[in-house]
């Protein structure tokens, strides 16, 4: 299994949440995040702080998929996400050894 995390624009959530159906992964965890990179961000100065904020909204994604599909779905995912412009995000992917359902406690492939 691999955990794919994934830092995204706000509006691409949509065309991802399409991807990960289309293989029939319907988990995932979505949380909103600011950051910044290459893309520098929005300068905003907080008066009371005195310091800059340079930060863009963006959507943090966590969801795991079967080794023999993350080539496929990663394809997919930097062809119909990106926009070709500084500020598509990044995409992190990582082993994952096991996972284990709280409500019942088993493990593994029927877990997914």
């Amino acid at each position: 299994m691999k955990k794919i995390e994934l830092i995204i624009r706000p509006e691409k959530l949509e065309p991802l949440k399409v991807i990960l159906t289309r293989y029939e992964y319907s988990g995932m965890t979505v949380v909103p995040a600011m950051g910044c990179g290459n893309q520098k961000g929005n300068s905003e100065e907080f008066e009371k702080l005195g310091i800059e904020i340079n930060l863009l909204p963006k959507l943090y994604v966590m969801t795991v998929v079967w080794d023999e599909d993350l080539d496929d779905i990663l394809g997919e995912i930097v062809a119909k996400l990106s926009t070709g412009t500084v500020g598509d995000g990044k995409i992190f992917i990582s082993d994952v050894a096991d996972v284990v359902r709280i409500r019942t406690g088993e493990h593994g492939k029927n877990v997914l």
